[in-house]
C-alpha cells in the first residue's frame, strides 16, 4: 500500500509504501511512526541533494535551531516513478557532506 507520494526536486514522484515506512520506523527508532508525512515533506522540500553511493540520492534537511540533520534516502526509476528507500536523523554530517552535491536550494 502507498503512504503517500511526494515530488521530487526534479519532478518525479517518490511513493512511500507501508513496507518501507515500517523498515523506516523498526530500524530508526529516532523517526516518529506518526511523521511520514514529514518525510515526504523532506522529499519536496530539501535543502540540499547528494548522491549516494548505490544510485540513490539523498535528500537532506537541517532541522531549524538543532545541529540534526533529516535524510531520506530515495530512488528516481525516471521521470515518472522513484520510490523512498529509507529515512534517518543524523548530528553527523562530516561524512554527509562528502558526497557530490546534486542540487542546492541556495
Amino acid at each position: 500500500m502507498i503512504l503517500g507520494i511526494a515530488k521530487s526536486v526534479s519532478g518525479a514522484p517518490i511513493r512511500l509504501t507501508d513496507e518501507r515506512w515500517d523498515h523506516i520506523t523498526t530500524s530508526h527508532l529516532e523517526i516518529n511512526p506518526k511523521d511520514y508525512k514529514a518525510v515526504l515533506s523532506i522529499v519536496e522540500n530539501p535543502n540540499v541533494i547528494l548522491r549516494g553511493d548505490t544510485g540513490e540520492l539523498l535528500a537532506v534537511k537541517k532541522q531549524r535551531g538543532k545541529s540534526i540533520w533529516n535524510v531520506v534516502a530515495y530512488k528516481e526509476v525516471g521521470k515518472e516513478d522513484g520510490f523512498i528507500l529509507t529515512a534517518y536523523l543524523t548530528t553527523d554530517y562530516s561524512w554527509l557532506f562528502k558526497r557530490e552535491i546534486i542540487w542546492n536550494k541556495e
